[in-house]
């Protein structure tokens, strides 16, 4: 009787559990410490943000300029403090066992997938929401409201910003993919 794909993953993953469940181990503690430091890292953030003015410290005088702002620095030392530590430490444990074992054993784990299968999907959602944030706020600092508090604003700037933004980046990726889908369409045609 064959064994199915799924099966033959579990097993390898077990076996892998039951040889090396140290190194399983070291890494959720690595995962514990480096959740618990990033908390720390970001209470403490906020509280010298405000404390040295670098934000306001009511929501109603807060701007874009100071959300951004908030955003790059808070982003600089959690990766400063805890992400580059946490991936040089993780990296080093990793190859320095992976190198360590034999090549019989890596061929094994490599060969039965334990580490997953390559995807070929992508998704491009975030992507696109990333980008219609990007243009709301330049669509912002162009209408000169960077520094203006946020609770100044009316409903109806915010929504209107919004949809902005959103429609420019249909444009942008639209107007390529209507002439790409369109050419693709007549030369199909054409065939």
């Amino acid at each position: 009787m064959t064994e199915t794909c799924s099966e033959n993953d579990d097993k390898i993953w077990k076996k892998f559990l039951r040889e090396h469940w140290q190194i399983c181990v070291l890494f959720v503690v690595i995962a514990v410490f480096a959740a618990v430091g990033a908390i720390y890292v970001f209470l403490s953030f906020i509280g010298d943000a405000q404390l040295t003015g670098l934000i306001p410290e009511t929501l109603g005088l807060w701007s874009m300029g100071y959300i951004v702002t908030f955003m790059l620095h808070l982003i600089f030392w959690e990766a400063l403090f805890i992400g580059i530590p946490v991936v040089i430490v993780i990296a080093v444990i990793y190859f320095g066992w992976w190198k360590n074992l034999p090549d019989a054993e890596r061929k094994e784990y490599k060969d039965g997938h334990l580490f997953g299968k390559r995807s070929t999907r992508s998704d491009g959602g975030g992507a696109i929401s990333f980008l219609i944030t990007i243009v709301f706020i330049i669509k912002i600092w162009l209408d000169g409201n960077w520094g203006v508090a946020i609770a100044t604003w009316e409903f109806d700037y915010l929504v209107h910003t919004c949809l902005w933004a959103l429609v420019v980046v249909l444009v942008i990726f639209g107007i390529p993919m209507l002439i790409g889908g369109s050419w693709w369409l007549s030369r199909e045609m054409k065939k």
